[in-house]
């Protein structure tokens, strides 16, 4: 199977808002108290912003001209102060691998060229967070080397649905 992976394009938008969706649902599915049904998680008007701001990064993965995977990444430079040290991060915002398309290598690919992406940047780490529900993924990040470096918490007093 050949995967291309190259940056998004504004063309792409009507290709990956089914992976967007995927995404999407998924939080609403788990967490309905906090992500709101919409049938159009990312805006063409967002989307396309990402793609022009220098710090935003949008893979896709296609098979056969098929888009079946995507990674959105932004870079983000902490400053230091008296409790953190300077470095420079590339946060993976979102990912999504086209059900249909799991667990056939296009998502290692795709988070390898991320890893490469990095790399050229000289970025001290790539970093994204995952929920808890979502443990295929935690499986899949933990299998290429990926580990847990903290874990939000909370106590829901007003739950809302």
């Amino acid at each position: 199977m050949n995967i291309l992976l190259r940056n998004a394009e504004e063309s792409d938008y009507e290709l990956l808002l089914p992976l967007f969706r995927e995404v999407h649902e998924f939080h609403v599915s788990v967490r309905p108290d906090l992500y709101k049904e919409n049938a159009t998680p990312v805006e063409q008007e967002f989307f396309e912003s990402q793609l022009l701001d220098s710090k935003q990064h949008i893979f896709v993965a296609a098979i056969n001209n098929e888009i079946v995977g995507v990674a959105v990444t932004k870079e983000e430079e902490i400053t230091e102060n008296t409790f953190v040290k300077e470095r420079k991060v590339l946060f993976i915002k979102s990912v999504c691998v086209a059900e249909t398309q799991r667990k056939k290598g296009v998502g290692k690919k795709l988070i390898n060229y991320v890893f490469d992406f990095g790399r050229s940047l000289k970025v001290d780490s790539i970093d994204l967070g995952v929920s808890e529900e979502n443990t295929s993924a935690i499986e899949f990040y933990k299998s290429i080397g990926m580990t847990t470096k903290s874990r939000k918490m909370e106590m829901i007093l007003n739950k809302r649905v």
